[in-house]
This record gives structure tokens, C-alpha cells and sequence, in this order.
């Protein structure tokens, strides 16, 4: 009858014994320290790209619309081709314009034979006047019908005038050299003076690309636009859509003259050549300006900063071995480094390597530290 009890007590404690060495072996595991590679946080001048979020512009665009109604009987240029200044672009039915310049021909004509006859009756009345052979009245009729005959004149001019310049326009030619886009309208369409759209020119090259900056970045890109063309073309590239590099530098060639009140913004223009005509108006690009601080800037490994949420953090190490973690505000990424211009001071450390396993508080054990500039 002992014996079954002695081995009911003999498990119990067992079973104690192996719980209490289950529960030291797991705080000795969580007071384990973590290992992992931290950095010193230093300071430096930085030279880095900033990019901006551009948008393509022409220098020069202009709608080409109808200036005097009547049908198209000409269209004399391909859809998207490039054009030059002066190239005869479009005809509107130009019969009815060349009469009417015809009659104003013939009505000044008209108009001039009358007024030379005119002045030959007055120059023949002032004679006859000087010797009192007329009336003093009819000198002063013939002067009158001088007057009427020479403002008849001038009135024929204009009229001559208005159906040269219909005539002229029922021509449409390109105004400057640039890229025509896809035509509004078709042979034989009616169209009505100053209301019909035929189609739009851009030049092209040079060409522009807009893009917004902070109020307080005005004085550096003023600084930009006085620079010397062998300091500018190092400064401003451009990224096209995909990633692709746009091949020529560019230069700040305008600022607009005030600061957007709801965003804070001001628009700035760069210029960029563009011969092969890759830029097109309305394409979105990555404007990349080359910049350097005025002053020392904090610089970490940009492997350090973790993301969540949208809000950027880094651990930072303690004085008891343990870590913190601390929200901080990146500025300019430089390769494998980043700024840091709020958050953190100089000669703190932060973990670089081993973040995954990291919370707040916890212990870790860290190796040397590297130092960044």
C-alpha cells in the first residue's frame, strides 16, 4: 500500500522540478540580449539630387482658328508634322475675297480719278478768284467738293485695305516653326471666322518643363538662374516617364512672379533642348536638381529607417543597452544615406541591422559602431 504512494509523490515532484526548469530556461531566453549593427549619427555637407514632379510645356503653342468664313478648299500639311515659320498651312475658298479686293481696286481707282479732277477745278477757281472773274461762292463749293473727294479717297484706301487683309487670311500659314497636332477639320468644311478651330501649333524645341517648389527653396533656384551655363548644365536633369534618363541638362530660364497662397508653392521653368523631339507638351516628368548644403546636415544609413503607416522611425540605442524607438523626417537621400532633419542629434547611435526583431525596451547586444561622416 506505500509503495503506490511513494510513487504518486515521487511524479509530483518531478513534475514540479521540470516546470521550474522550463520556466528559468524561458526568462533567461527573454532577457537575452539582440544582436545587431548599429551606426553613429553623423554630420556632413551634403551634395545629393532632389527631385521635383515635373510637367512638359511649350514655349510657344497657339490655336489656329478661322479669320474669315468660308469653305476649306486646301489643307497642305500632314497631321503631326513639323512645320516651319511662314509654311502655308490651310486655304479657305478665296474667290469671293479676291473679287472684293478687285472692287476695292476699282472703287479707289474711281475715287482718285474724281479727286485729280477736283484739284485741277479748285486750282483753276483760286486763279480766277485772284482776278475776281468768279464768285467768291464758287471757290468755296469747289474747295468743299476737294474735301468730300479726298476723304472719298482715304475711305476707298481702307476699304482696300479690309479685302487685302480677307484675302491674305484666307490663307492660314504657321506663325512660328514648331509641331502641328491632328487637324480639327477636313476639305470642304464650312468654317466661320474667329469661331472654328482648324488646329494647334507648339514649337518644340527648346521646350520647358514647369515644376513647384517650396517658398523657402526661392532664393537657392534664384541662385540657380544667375548661375554661369557650366555650373547650370551640371544641376538639372530630367527623368522621363519609366525611369529614363532625358540625355540634355537643362537651366532655370523663369520664376513665376508670386507664391500659390493655398500650397505654398511657386512655379519654376526650366529649359531643356530638345532636337530629337523626345519632350512633348503635357508629359509628365522627375525634374533632378543637383544640390548642396549651405550647412552641416545629420546623416544616417538609410537602412536604419523603418516605414509604417507613412511615418517614418529608428531605433535608437540607450545608455542601458536598450533601444527606442523615435519618429524622425527624412530630407535629401544620398546613395546609401539619408538626411535627417528632425528626430535625432549627432553622436547618438541608431540600429542598422537586426530591426526586424527589435520593440521598444527591449535589450540588445550591439557591435561596434560605424561612423558616418
Amino acid at each position: 500500500m506505500n509503495n503506490p504512494k511513494i510513487a504518486v509523490i515521487l511524479m509530483i515532484g518531478s513534475s514540479l522540478v521540470l516546470a521550474c526548469g522550463n520556466k528559468q530556461q524561458q526568462q533567461t531566453r527573454g532577457t537575452q540580449a539582440i544582436p545587431v549593427s548599429t551606426a553613429v549619427v553623423g554630420e556632413e555637407l551634403v551634395t545629393g539630387m532632389k527631385t521635383y514632379p515635373g510637367n512638359v510645356v511649350a514655349l510657344n503653342e497657339t490655336e489656329l482658328r478661322a479669320e474669315v468664313s468660308g469653305y476649306i478648299t486646301g489643307i497642305f500639311v500632314a497631321d503631326g508634322a513639323s512645320v516651319s515659320k511662314g509654311q502655308k498651312l490651310y486655304e479657305i475658298d478665296r474667290t469671293r475675297y479676291a473679287a472684293e479686293t478687285e472692287q476695292a481696286k476699282s472703287s479707289l481707282a474711281i475715287a482718285e480719278a474724281n479727286l485729280s479732277r477736283v484739284k485741277r477745278d479748285v486750282e483753276r477757281y483760286r486763279k480766277l478768284a485772284e482776278q475776281d472773274a468768279i464768285a467768291r461762292q464758287t471757290l468755296d463749293y469747289a474747295e468743299t467738293d476737294f474735301n468730300n473727294a479726298e476723304a472719298q479717297v482715304a475711305a476707298a484706301r481702307a476699304a482696300l485695305t479690309t479685302a487685302q487683309t480677307n484675302l491674305n487670311r484666307s490663307t492660314i500659314v504657321a506663325p512660328f516653326s514648331g509641331t502641328i497636332g491632328i487637324s480639327q477639320v477636313r476639305t470642304g468644311a464650312l468654317v466661320s471666322a474667329g469661331s472654328t478651330l482648324l488646329n494647334t501649333i507648339s514649337s518644340t524645341d527648346p521646350i520647358a518643363v514647369d515644376f513647384p517648389v517650396s517658398e523657402s527653396e526661392v532664393a537657392h533656384f534664384n541662385a540657380l538662374r544667375r548661375a554661369d551655363d557650366v555650373v547650370r548644365d551640371s544641376m538639372i536633369m530630367l527623368s522621363l516617364p519609366g525611369s529614363r534618363p532625358f540625355p540634355h541638362p537643362g537651366h532655370i530660364s523663369a520664376i513665376d512672379r508670386a507664391v500659390d497662397r493655398t500650397t505654398g508653392t511657386i512655379t519654376v521653368r526650366a529649359t531643356f533642348s530638345n532636337a530629337d523631339n523626345i519632350l512633348l507638351p503635357g508629359m509628365n516628368t522627375t525634374v533632378n536638381i543637383r544640390t548642396t548644403s549651405e550647412e552641416p546636415q545629420l546623416v544616417i544609413p538609410y537602412r536604419a529607417v523603418t516605414e509604417q503607416l507613412g511615418q517614418t522611425s529608428v531605433y535608437v540605442l540607450t545608455d542601458s543597452s536598450t533601444v527606442e524607438q523615435r519618429g524622425v523626417r527624412l530630407g535629401l537621400k544620398v546613395a546609401d544615406r539619408v538626411v535627417i532633419t528632425n528626430g535625432l542629434e549627432k553622436g547618438e547611435t541608431v540600429v542598422t541591422d537586426g530591426i526586424i526583431n527589435l520593440r521598444p525596451g527591449v535589450k540588445v547586444e550591439a557591435n561596434a559602431p560605424s561612423h558616418t561622416k
